[in-house]
């Protein structure tokens, strides 16, 4: 079976510039814990709760000036949506995460 096949279809994605507060309302309304971040027409990166509690919360900095690229974890691991879903477990066990974006092929 493909990735295709397994995936979530209905992903939102935000802009590079995009505020938290803005992000953690996508969350809250979608119910979902991680975002991915554009920029360029690019993937670079993907913003979590977890992100949003640690950089943002915790040191104390304003979610309304505090923009995605400066929140997110770059680096980010993906798959395609022609990949077999046995190649994305695989990737996601051998990388320690617990979410892969696919991207269309």
């Amino acid at each position: 079976m493909n990735v295709s096949e397994a995936m979530h279809k209905k992903a939102q994605w935000v802009s590079a510039d995009t505020p938290v507060t803005e992000i953690a309302r996508l969350m809250a309304k979608g119910d979902i814990g991680a975002v991915p971040v554009g920029k360029n027409d690019r993937l670079i990166g993907v913003i979590t709760g977890r992100d949003i509690a640690l950089r943002i919360v915790a040191s104390g900095r304003d979610p309304a000036s505090t923009l995605a690229e400066e929140t997110m974890t770059a680096g980010i691991v993906y798959c395609r949506t022609d990949e077999a879903v046995d190649d994305a477990i695989h990737l996601m066990d051998q990388r320690k995460i617990r979410r892969l974006p696919v991207l269309w092929s």
